[in-house]
């Protein structure tokens, strides 16, 4: 790769170039580029089928004939408030997932294959939390992220009751069916690849795949949970895409499954990762609660 970039320097010729995360940004006086080490997948396969479906909210792919590179435009950006921006990104990933859905023939193994891991991460948690909470009960003096956590560990318990008893009632839902629908997946959707300029774009797609439309949606919801309110982001993207009872199931589960509490090397870290993990599941349930008030209602 570095190569590579050394021959698009002499090519390009910048008179600054700037290293953004695993981006190398060239600002020339022929333009601004970004050159992005390949990934496994091909974008200018992706390109094209995305094309071929009349989406179009993709930086353009200047150069891919290298090895090891891609180059491609530059898009700056203009300043915007968090939740503005979160509505233009999910009017965005509305249209990519309708554009590109289509119902795949499954059986019932494959819906088996989503459940087994859903149910294997919440067996794993349930069992390291309550390793971690006979440990700390065991301590005269608990440490401040002991404490903070053994206080909330209601919320992580009554998390993992709720995530495991809905994903039962997924599976009655799915079982029978022999059809699932799928779209082209971004697969890192959050506010930091999107761009909003004279067009709006997604950016960073290396990681794009073929997957239910949920999955881009969890992503988003949890890069983004605590920037932006997300009631109002869901609410749009559910009336754009028209999520069955199933798929927004799916959502609501997964998203409700609590982070893993990494114990740090320090307290203070530690105690960071308590409130971090604890903040998720408080927003969360705001988020989540409605929906089923008003399925409880009906």
């Amino acid at each position: 790769m570095n190569k590579s970039i050394e021959i698009l320097k002499q090519i390009y010729k910048p008179y600054r170039y700037t290293i953004l995360g695993h981006a190398l940004i060239l600002n020339t006086t022929s333009g601004d580029f970004v050159v992005k080490e390949k990934s496994q997948k091909s974008i200018k396969d992706l390109y094209a089928y995305l094309s071929s479906r009349n989406f179009h909210n993709f930086p353009n792919l200047v150069d891919e004939s290298r090895n090891d590179v891609n180059v491609f435009e530059y898009i700056e950006g203009v300043s915007m408030p968090k939740e503005q921006k979160a509505l233009d990104l999910v009017d965005v990933l509305s249209n990519l997932h309708n554009k590109t859905t289509f119902y795949k023939t499954v059986t019932g193994d494959d819906f088996k294959e989503i459940y087994d891991k859903i149910r294997g991460n919440i067996v794993y948690l349930q069992n390291y939390y309550n390793t971690l909470y006979e440990d700390i009960k065991k301590e005269v003096y608990m440490s401040p992220s002991h404490y903070s956590f053994i206080r909330s560990s209601y919320k992580i318990f009554a998390a993992l009751d709720f995530a495991n008893s809905e994903l039962n009632l997924w599976y009655d839902l799915v079982n029978d069916q022999s059809k699932k629908r799928v779209s082209l997946i971004h697969n890192k959707v959050s506010l930091d690849h999107f761009v909003k300029s004279t067009n709006d774009y997604l950016i960073s797609w290396e990681d794009y795949r073929i997957d239910s439309p949920v999955m881009d949606l969890v992503t988003f919801y949890r890069n983004n949970y605590f920037d932006i309110q997300f009631d109002v982001v869901i609410k749009r993207y559910f009336d754009k895409v028209g999520l069955s009872e199933d798929e927004k199931k799916l959502f609501f589960i997964l998203i409700s499954i609590p982070k893993k509490i990494e114990i740090s090397s320090t307290e203070f870290q530690t105690c960071k990762n308590v409130r971090e993990a604890l903040d998720y599941l408080f927003i969360t349930e705001e988020l989540v609660r409605p929906y089923y008030a008003v399925e409880q209602k009906n």
